[in-house]
């Protein structure tokens, strides 16, 4: 990854453009500037010349066809970044290691949450941009612009740009642009060229008629300067030398390939197939090693096999043969790419003219597994793959994508891995099965999980027929197992979820950790899901305590969550929102989106304490994170919160509605998990609206004990009200349920009531409260109506009250007060207002806040100033303000009143 990072290094004797340079600086101030003409007007010569004098910080990203995937390019763009900002990207490189690749809007946000903590102004390069075609990156580098940080300046050298909204830019005066016609050389630059960088003296008449020739194109201009050295006629030549660059480039190459030694010559064919080499990496590449056959001195014996590859390169930087320095220690280099492909050009034209077409071709293979074998043993595990691949050294390259621990799979490597894997026989998985298991990954990652098990049977049909089961098989097989539980785990399957899960406990070897940490994972989500809490917390806190050993942040992250969901239901309410709050911090800033999970689980616990409003802050953060995980369930979950959190506020209307709204998309989808919740929240509503008998038919259907027990109580029949309670309250004990005991319990009490049995009824409601306060509950009594209000006064008035006690009946009063307990308020003020603010919370903003900027919002409300900020929250000034930014954006507002009069509209205050 290193040598994609380095600035080109301009050469010492380079012509210096000021006109250009100068119409650059002046371009600072807009987001953007492209430099783009086709190969060989010296686009990258004049950005690096730009870049090492404009003064600024600048990073410097070399793309190639392998950096053409979305995740494998945030990882690079991230490293660049860290290069001007070593303490920058925290959160994001959370993001990037995710199990599964994040939607790349999500990675953007978290890419610009990061750069607005960079402060000095700086500049990013992005070289070669011509080489990449996918959209999902051009998407990325459109939304990266559209909230680009002042600090940053983005800039493209290309060949062609497509795909950005180039003309908005130009109306906004936010793009300079560097064409063809800008990059030509004018006359006394070409002559300023000649003199200076080709050492040549010609006439005032010569230079004029190459410049004009060559149309100012700077690559024909130092082809034929390379042609002229060493010629005494150097006025024929220029007399003979007719047409454009187009026609002249292959003659002018063997004019300068002929005029160079035949060492030299092998040489630059010989490393032709390399994108960036050193010394030592030419040596490896073209040396016989130990007797090793097909090197290239062995295939050309005219090369000098006595000049290393370091001694070469800086020849051939001497001579100006289109070499390009990569960092400042002339360490590693690259050809200028028009050169590098005519010298491609001409090593396959002699492929195919050579006697043996076959040995040619081995010998350029041999070359490949040469370069890879130095990557490998130099840590470039990277680029060791490709080259293997690019050698069908499919031994090789297996085994570097297989990876020391950690596959290369989950380094970045998906969309690479995916096409060297689409492209073997058959008979190469059947040679190594293992390949099958890495297939099945990458589809997972990648969300092709329909073709995920068709690989999984193919690897386990052919591990399990090897006759050796040694240790390596048991443990890809335990990989496949492992695979299935995470797609059973999508599926919401527990059942299955077990079966794999232990098989793959039973096979993966002692030292997988990660497959073994993350397999342990899911089986706390199986115990969870068949309500086996006990096992589900142990299973999740030994995930937690074993991915925090080995470092993996997005198990730690998950197991937390899983942890605290737990914690949750077994009405462990505080402890439950540190866990949550502690999985937030895991999740980075901005947060992953599963991160939705932990916000919700905090929504949850804040309506249970009676804090409506923070719990809407919380659903809304959750909404639009939980609508960015795919093949899931969890946005219909928040949903359905939000249709209880409406009721509460009597809208019952609005409640309905986007009830309705997250039924339909639980069919669509067959998330079917979801549709018991549904139903409960669909018997509140039809209770509310007086349809007492569609509501008893709905929640009998679902088996619905609870809603069942409400039905009865609405149509006037206590006593088979508590004989459904006692059943469920059985059922709850036994099976260790304590939410579901409590909520039992407080309906028990109302049912007693209403049967007329008020000793009985205090007694349960006695009990329910001593098994609430622990938790903190109010919203599970509330709930209830007027005989929860009237039991409270009795137990209170008897003197058994207490501060808990006393703030559950002051909750149910004020409620009481408004008239929420007695009837639903579908029209009037509050309905109006409560719907208005939950409107946004179902459709949420494009961008939601964060919990910081949340904070720093109501700071903001309050009236501080940002340094007061900053000190109340131990931020750095410039975090705030980076901050203050974020939100006037994502709230489409210039000023902090603005800010704070829409976040009023919006309900979150």
């Amino acid at each position: 990854m290193a040598t994609k990072l380095y600035i080109p290094v301009p050469r010492s004797n380079a012509v210096l453009r000021p006109r250009l340079i100068e119409r650059l600086n002046a371009g600072l101030h807009r987001k953007l500037t492209v430099i783009s003409a086709s190969a060989g007007f010296g686009k990258t010569t004049l950005a690096s010349e730009w870049v090492r004098s404009c003064g600024r910080p600048a990073c410097w990203l070399s793309l190639d066809e392998g950096d053409d995937d979305p995740l494998a390019f945030m990882l690079y763009l991230h490293a660049a970044l860290m290069t001007v900002a070593p303490n920058y990207g925290v959160g994001l490189l959370k993001l990037l290691q995710a199990p599964q690749p994040l939607p790349i809007e999500t990675l953007v946000k978290a890419l610009l949450s990061e750069i607005a903590s960079i402060t000095h102004p700086f500049l990013v390069v992005l070289d070669d941009f011509h080489k990449l075609e996918n959209k999902s990156i051009y998407q990325a580098i459109t939304l990266l612009l559209e909230h680009l940080p002042p600090p940053m300046h983005l800039v493209i050298v290309t060949r062609e740009l497509h795909h950005l909204p180039m003309a908005r830019l130009r109306v906004r005066d936010q793009l300079t642009e560097v064409r063809a016609a800008d990059l030509r050389f004018t006359l006394p630059e070409a002559s300023e060229f000649f003199e200076q960088a080709m050492g040549l003296s010609l006439t005032t008449e010569q230079m004029a008629m190459l410049e004009k020739r060559t149309e100012g194109w700077v690559a024909g201009m130092q082809l034929a300067g390379l042609s002229m050295q060493g010629q005494t006629d150097t006025s024929g030549f220029t007399g003979s030398f007719t047409g454009s660059h187009p026609f002249v480039l292959d003659y002018l190459v063997e004019e300068v390939l002929q005029q160079q030694p035949a060492a030299i010559q092998h040489f630059l064919l010989g490393t032709s197939m390399l994108d960036r080499f050193c010394g030592p990496l030419c040596d490896a590449v073209l040396r016989p090693e130990n007797g090793e056959r097909g090197s290239f001195f062995e295939t050309n014996p005219e090369a000098d096999s006595q000049a290393n590859g370091q001694t070469t390169l800086e020849y051939l930087e001497r001579a100006n043969l289109f070499i390009v320095p990569l960092d400042n220690e002339r360490r590693w280099y690259r050809y200028h790419h028009l050169f590098g492909d005519l010298l491609r050009q001409r090593l396959a034209q002699e492929q195919q003219s050579s006697s043996s077409v076959g040995a040619a071709s081995e010998g350029v293979n041999e070359s490949h597994r040469r370069a890879s074998k130095w990557y490998e043993l130099n840590g470039f595990v990277l680029e060791a793959f490709h080259h293997a691949a690019t050698a069908q050294d499919i031994e090789g390259a297996a085994r570097l994508l297989e990876g020391d621990g950690v596959s290369l799979i989950f380094r970045g490597m998906v969309t690479p891995a995916l096409k060297w894997l689409d492209s073997l026989p058959e008979k190469e998985f059947a040679a190594r099965p293992s390949l099958f298991v890495l297939y099945a990954s990458a589809l997972l990652m990648t969300g092709q999980l329909s073709g995920v098990e068709q690989k999984l049977l193919a690897a386990e049909q052919l591990l399990q027929a090897d006759a050796r089961q040694d240790a390596k098989t048991r443990d890809w097989i335990g990989h496949t197992a492992s695979i299935r539980a995470t797609l059973a785990v999508s599926k919401h399957q527990p059942d299955m979820i077990l079966a794999h899960s232990r098989r793959a406990l039973d096979y993966l070897h002692p030292d997988n950790h990660p497959v073994r940490t993350a397999t342990t994972w899911t089986l706390g989500y199986a115990y969870q899901l068949q309500g086996e809490y006990g096992a589900a917390g142990r299973a999740y806190a030994e995930a937690l305590a074993s991915s925090k050993r080995i470092g993996h942040v997005i198990i730690s992250f998950m197991a937390a969550i899983g942890l605290a969901s737990i914690q949750e239901a077994e009405n462990l309410l505080d402890t439950a929102a540190g866990t949550y709050r502690h999985a937030l911090e895991l999740a980075g800033e901005p947060p992953l989106p599963a991160a939705g999970v932990a916000y919700l689980g905090l929504a949850r616990i804040y309506y249970q304490w009676n804090e409506l409003n923070t719990a809407e802050q919380y659903a809304q953060i959750a909404l639009p994170l939980t609508q960015q995980l795919e093949h899931t369930d969890r946005a219909i979950e928040v949903e359905v919160f939000l249709v209880r959190l409406l009721l509460a506020r009597g809208d019952v209307g609005g409640a309905a509605a986007l009830l309705a709204k997250a039924e339909h998309a639980a069919r669509q989808h067959q998330h079917f998990l979801q549709m018991p919740a549904i139903a409960e929240a669909q018997v509140l509503v039809l209770l509310r609206q007086g349809s007492t008998e569609a509501a008893a038919r709905l929640a009998a259907k679902n088996k619905l004990a609870i809603s069942e027990a409400k039905c009865e109580l609405a149509q006037g029949n206590p006593a088979a009200a508590l004989a459904i309670l006692k059943l469920w309250r059985e059922h709850a004990e036994a099976k260790e349920l304590p939410y579901e005991r409590l909520k039992a319990s407080a309906a028990q009490a109302v049912a007693w009531y209403e049967h007329g049995d008020k000793a009985k009824a205090t007694a349960m409601l006695t009990e329910a409260l001593v098994l609430a306060e622990p938790g903190g509950f109010v919203r599970v009594f509330v709930d209830e109506g007027l005989p929860i209000l009237k039991l409270l006064r009795e137990v209170v008035v008897r003197g058994t009250g207490s501060s808990y006690r006393s703030q559950v009946l002051a909750a149910c009063e004020a409620e009481a007060n408004i008239g929420k307990l007695s009837q639903a308020i579908p029209s009037g003020q509050e309905g109006k207002e409560s719907k208005e603010r939950l409107k946004h919370a179902s459709e949420p903003l494009i961008e939601p806040l964060t919990g910081r900027e949340l904070e720093v919002l109501q700071l903001i409300e309050q009236g501080l100033s940002n340094r007061q900020i900053s000190e109340r929250l131990f931020l750095a000034l410039s975090s705030v303000k980076g901050h203050n930014r974020n939100i006037f954006d994502k709230l489409q507002v210039k000023r902090r009143t603005e800010a704070v009069a829409r976040a009023r509209e919006l309900g979150l205050f």
